[in-house]
Formats: C-alpha cells, sequence, structure tokens
C-alpha cells in the first residue's frame, strides 16, 4: 500500500517538474528582455534582471528534486527530531518519506505561483499572484510542525 502511495506521489512531483520547465520554455520567447526576479512583501516587483533568470526556479526545482530523491532513497542519511531505536524506526522513516514528498509539492507549488506571477507581472504592473507568499510560507511552516508532532507520538 505505502509503495503504490510513494509511486503516485512520485509521479506527481515529477510531473510538477516537468510542468515547471514546459511553462517556462513555452513562455520564454514571449517575456520582455527585462524582467521582474524579486518582490517584496506586498507583491511588488523590487529587481529586475534578464529574462535567462526565468530558468532560475526550473533549475532550483530539478536541485530539490534529485536532492529529495536521494534523501528518501535513504532515510539513515536524514536527521530526525527524536532518537531511531529498532522499535521506532519503521514509523519514523515513514513519517519522513512521506514529509519529504509532501515538502517537494508546496515547494513546486511555490515556485509554480512565482513563476506564473513572475511572467504576468512582466506584461502587467497590476497583476497579483494567484496564492500569497503568507500563505505559502505559512503551509510550509504548518506541515513542518504537523510532522514535528507526528514524530514525536513514535518516539
Amino acid at each position: 500500500m505505502e509503495n503504490i502511495l510513494f509511486t503516485v506521489f512520485d509521479i506527481f512531483n515529477f510531473g510538477l517538474l516537468v510542468f515547471l520547465w514546459w511553462f517556462t520554455v513555452k513562455h520564454y520567447k514571449s517575456l520582455p528582455h527585462i524582467i521582474p526576479i524579486h518582490f517584496d512583501l506586498d507583491g511588488k516587483a523590487d529587481n529586475f534582471g534578464s529574462k535567462k533568470f526565468a530558468f532560475l526556479l526550473p533549475v532550483f526545482a530539478l536541485v530539490f528534486y534529485i536532492l529529495f530523491a536521494y534523501t528518501v532513497r535513504d532515510p539513515g542519511s536524514s536527521n530526525f527530531p527524536v532518537k531511531i531505536t529498532p522499535e521506532n524506526e519503521y514509523a519514523q522513516f515513514l513519517i519522513m518519506k512521506i514529509f519529504i514528498r509532501w515538502l517537494y509539492v508546496l515547494i513546486m507549488m511555490i515556485f509554480l505561483n512565482s513563476q506564473d506571477y513572475m511572467f504576468r507581472y512582466s506584461f502587467d504592473e497590476n497583476a497579483k499572484p494567484k496564492i500569497k507568499i503568507t500563505t505559502a510560507i505559512l503551509s510550509v511552516l504548518g506541515s513542518v510542525i504537523t510532522v514535528l508532532m507526528i514524530s514525536s507520538q513514535f518516539k
């Protein structure tokens, strides 16, 4: 059962990575030569750069995908909030494998939202992000807190 869940997660995460690359390549030619590359918390661009920066998020997403794929294949190399014992090893490794995959989904949602916003803002300064950055950050923090609480139950 868990292998099916992991396979679905892995395919979905790989699909998100491919979609981000496709989205970037598809819109790259239509971008102006100078695009916003950083936004303040109010959503206004405060730094601009070459349109080549459009590939920065897909490259980071690929690096994270490789890093996370290695991490879930070798769970013993990770840092855990509790001491790993033979009694709790299975539960802790299972929690970690699910959480890492879930964390990648959240990161990809942030990257996709940021890329979409950056492209739309390039043409319309009144564009708004589809997901506010505070919501995205709170979802990651909430997930981390949740996994720490769950992990502490299996000492």
